[in-house]
């Protein structure tokens, strides 16, 4: 009995554990291997949900019992992004390097607020590789945060501190009034979100108009950030989208560099799975001009391929960046040796002290694949897109609702209930797209992420749009 509580949470019989973690280890493996064998996406049934409503355990369970129990009532109810066949939101398809990643960084279970250990070599490798990739200087920063909202929201308060200074910090924001910045109508919900909670407000984002490419219109950009001066406002910061939510449109990321820098204000780009396109030589011309930004946000976890959740944040100043975070306190003191040297710190360039080690499977699936072949997958999304749009403007009874960018396609069956296609659509299990509106009209919106995804899985899709339209 004393060597069993001695032993702590480790189990008392380590052969039987691992057995058991390499069956779990395959199990997950052949639902990867096999995910073309199931649907995209299947309703829970009322009895699967009502299990979770069961009372915490007081007692433990045999691994193998839980582990059956997950097979059973989790697994099988997934979001489908793993599937070919998932189209609906801009989520990646992971890799299982990615998912063994996982696996060895919960074993080491490392900490990446900060202090001296390999594991902040691994994401300081990474922050290299970025600035590499997007021709950033050897002082930018760059932080790994749950996804592009986040990133969004960092990078909304590094541009404040910059316009406002440090002591907003001690005194609030006090002198704020009159701040303003711009982004197109098409930019992500978490842009006008990251105002609202960064206590400048929304209404002091300007939503301006898209051309008819759907990017932001230069021309109501210089005109707003005129009447904004003209009524003794102070424009501080451009937001330009490198594929928007809704169509996947990239601004013009060059002219609104040239804007931002005439103009003396931050410019930021919201690339969170578009950003990642410099990967890819043949969608990297798309991007010119992001090289000019002053921050970058974007996702691993999308046309990365890396599992959730790798969100990023890339700031060309980094001590500015660094002048919007950091805090001494005691308990952080930074030496020259031992575990607490290696200044500065994750967390002197966002808010959290407890860190996750999403690195290693950005790592990971980064050696395991090469930029090239991540890259090619990216272009081959893009292909499988235009696929989709040829066939939409192939069928008379279909309508494609804007041009493709990139990888998202928008259509539409005119005189159809779209909604209830798409509910249609995910309840066959064959595809699951999503919807939005494009000029007023409700949309299938099918974005085009997963590197597994075909020809053939798209077509299948408008098949069946065509099939239960017309029952």
């Amino acid at each position: 009995m004393a060597d069993a509580l001695d032993s702590g949470l480790d189990p008392a019989d380590w052969e039987g554990l691992r057995a058991q973690a390499h069956r779990m280890l395959d199990e997950s493996l052949d639902f990867i291997r096999d995910v073309r064998r199931h649907p995209v996406w299947r309703p829970m049934p009322a009895e699967v949900r009502a299990a979770f409503d069961a009372p915490p355990p007081r007692m433990g369970q045999e691994l193998a019992a839980i582990d059956s129990e997950f097979r059973q009532l989790v697994e099988p109810f997934g979001p489908g992004n793993v599937h070919p066949g998932f189209m609906g939101w801009v989520h990646g398809g992971g890799t299982v390097e990615g998912m063994l990643a996982e696996m060895m960084a919960g074993g080491l279970n490392a900490n990446l607020g900060g202090r001296d250990h390999a594991p902040m070599e691994v994401e300081r490798q990474i922050l290299r590789w970025m600035r590499n990739l997007f021709g950033y200087p050897e002082g930018a920063s760059g932080l790994f945060v749950t996804g592009t909202s986040m990133a969004n929201f960092l990078a909304l308060l590094v541009a404040r501190t910059r316009a406002l200074g440090t002591g907003i910090r001690r005194t609030g924001l006090s002198g704020a009034e009159g701040l303003v910045a711009y982004a197109s109508a098409a930019a992500h919900g978490c842009i006008p979100q990251a105002f609202e909670m960064s206590g400048l407000g929304a209404a002091s984002l300007r939503l301006l108009p898209t051309d008819s490419a759907h990017r932001l219109d230069m021309e109501a950009l210089r005109q707003a950030v005129a009447a904004d001066r003209a009524a003794g406002r102070r424009p501080f910061m451009v937001v330009g989208s490198a594929g928007t939510v809704d169509v996947g449109a990239i601004d013009d990321l060059g002219a609104l560099a040239t804007f931002a820098e005439a103009e003396g204000m931050w410019f930021h780009v919201d690339g969170a799975f578009g950003a990642l396109g410099m990967m890819s030589p043949e969608l990297a011309p798309l991007l010119a001009g992001i090289e000019r930004s002053d921050s970058i946000a974007f996702d691993f976890h999308k046309w990365g391929q890396v599992p959730y959740d790798a969100g990023y944040l890339l700031v060309r100043d980094g001590e500015a960046h660094r002048a919007a975070f950091a805090s001494p306190a005691a308990y952080l003191r930074r030496e020259t040796r031992g575990l607490a040297a290696g200044s500065p710190w994750p967390c002197d360039y966002g808010p959290d002290l407890s860190r996750g080690f999403r690195a290693l499977k950005t790592w990971i699936t980064l050696k395991a694949h090469g930029m090239d072949a991540l890259g090619a997958a990216m272009a081959r999304c893009c292909e499988v897109a235009r696929h989709l749009a040829a066939r939409i403007q192939a069928e008379p009874s279909l309508e494609l609702l804007a041009p493709v960018a990139l990888n998202i396609v928008c259509f539409h069956r005119p005189g159809a209930d779209c909604a209830q296609i798409v509910a249609d659509l995910h309840e066959s299990g064959i595809a699951a797209p999503s919807t939005t509106t494009i000029d007023g009209k409700l949309a299938i919106r099918a974005a085009i992420v997963n590197h597994r995804t075909r020809k053939n899985d798209v077509d299948r899709m408008v098949d069946e749009v065509l099939r239960v339209s017309t029952k």
